[in-house]
């Protein structure tokens, strides 16, 4: 059973990864390509999880609170870049 989630859970990320990415280039603003960046982060620390899971080996994920930090912090200091732009 768990031998068939796993190319499931492989290709739900892939399309997630593609759709994010396409929306990464194809942005119409630097808003969307913030938030497609932001989202990409995300689908990165699922797949490290995925993988750590699948493999039963969990030394990949200390990196999952710096990619937490790094996206909140990138997020934050775009949006508070953009903030300032618009006035």
């Amino acid at each position: 059973m768990t031998a068939m989630v796993y190319p499931v859970v492989l290709a739900l990320l892939g399309g997630a990864a593609a759709m994010t990415l396409y929306r990464l280039v194809r942005g119409p603003s630097m808003l969307d390509r913030a938030i497609a960046l932001d989202v990409l982060t995300a689908v990165v620390m699922c797949a490290i999880g995925a993988a750590a899971v699948a493999r039963g080996q969990y030394s990949a994920l200390p990196l999952l609170p710096v990619l937490t930090l790094l996206g909140f912090v990138g997020s934050v200091s775009l949006a508070r870049f953009f903030a300032g732009r618009a006035r």
